[in-house]
C-alpha cells in the first residue's frame, strides 16, 4: 500500500497501533522477525523511509534533494493518518527514534507513546561527547566517499559497537544478504540520512514534557557510545531510567523474539 506522497508501509496483525521506524538502511521488511512476534498483540505499521525501496522516487532530482528528519517525521505522521485516527504507540530504533521524537514534537496526539531506542540525537549530548559523535560519523561519511558503500557500512557497524562475524542471536533469524536494493539502500542513508542526523537541530527542551517517552538501550551496547549515551541523556532529563533492551544497538534484528517480548512488556500499561 502507499498514500499520495509514494511512502509504502504495511499493515499486519490485529489491536492497537504500533508503528515500527527502522534505523539506518532498514525498509519495512528489515522488521519481517519482530512483526511476527507482535502481531499477535498489536497491529504493526511498518514503512519503506522515504528515499528507501518502495519509497524511492522516480525522478533522479527528487532522489537527490536533501531530505531531513523533521521531514522523515511529517512522512511517519502521514502514513498514520491513512491508518488510524487515534494516538499510536510507536517502537523507534536508532534514527527512527528521532523521528518518533521529532513526532512528538511537531505532530502532537500522532504518538501516545515512544519507546526510543537508542536514538541519533546529537544535541542530547555533552558537548564534548556531540563532538566526539560528529567526529565518527564524519569518518563513516569519509569512509563512503574514499572507498564507497562497504567500507562505509563497516565503519558504521564500528562505531555502534556491532561486530556481525562475532555477534550473538537467537536461532532462526532472517538473513539479509546485501542484494543491490539493500545497496541502494545503504547510499541513501550514507549520501542523505547521515547528514541529516549531523544537521538535525532537535534539543531535550524541544521533547514536549508530557509525552509518554520510554528511553530505551541496548544491554550489550558500547555504555559511551553516542546513541547510548543520547538514549541515557533523555532518560535523565525526563528524570526516568533507561529501560534494558536484549541486545545491543540491533537487538530488534538479533534477538527478535526477546526484543517483542521487552516491547510487550513496556507497551502493556
Amino acid at each position: 500500500m502507499a498514500h499520495r506522497e509514494r511512502i509504502h508501509y504495511e499493515v499486519t496483525g490485529r489491536g492497537p497501533v504500533l508503528l515500527i521506524a527502522q534505523s539506518g538502511e532498514g525498509d519495512a521488511g528489515r522488521s519481517v522477525d519482530l512483526v511476527g512476534h507482535l502481531a499477535d498483540r498489536f497491529t504493526v505499521v511498518t514503512y519503506d523511509r522515504r528515499g528507501l525501496s518502495r519509497s524511492r522516487p522516480d525522478d533522479p532530482a527528487a532522489l537527490a534533494a536533501p531530505v531531513s528528519i523533521r521531514r522523515h517525521a511529517d512522512d511517519a505522521a502521514a502514513v498514520l493518518r491513512q491508518v488510524t485516527d487515534a494516538p499510536a504507540l510507536m517502537l523507534g530504533l536508532s534514527l527512527g527514534a528521532a523521528i518518533g521524537l521529532h513526532l512528538l514534537a511537531e505532530h502532537p496526539g500522532t504518538v501516545g507513546t515512544l519507546i526510543a531506542h537508542e536514538p541519533i540525537a546529537l544535541r542530547f549530548l555533552t558537548p564534548d561527547a556531540e563532538a566526539a559523535a560528529r567526529a565518527q560519523l564524519e569518518s563513516v561519511r569519509a569512509a563512503h566517499r574514499q572507498d564507497g558503500w562497504r567500507a562505509a557500512a563497516a565503519r558504521v557497524a564500528a562505531v555502534l559497537g556491532i561486530d556481525p562475524r562475532d555477534q550473538e542471536t537467537e536461532p532462526g533469524i532472517t538473513a539479509f544478504p546485501f542484494t543491490d536494493q539493500r545497496a541502494a539502500n545503504f547510499e541513501y542513508f550514507l549520501t542523505n540520512d547521515l547528514a541529516a542526523a549531523l544537521a538535525d537541530t532537535l534539543t531535550l527542551d524541544d521533547v514536549p514534557g508530557d509525552a509518554r517517552i520510554l528511553p530505551a538501550v541496548g544491554q550489550t551496547s558500547p555504555p559511551d557510545g553516542f546513541d547510548y549515551l543520547a538514549a541515557q541523556a533523555l532518560a535523565a532529563h525526563r528524570a526516568v531510567a533507561a529501560h534494558p533492551f536484549p541486545g545491543g544497538h540491533n537487538g530488534n534484528l538479533t534477538h527478535p523474539r526477546a526484543f517483542a517480548r521487552r516491547v510487550r512488556e513496556l507497551l502493556a500499561d
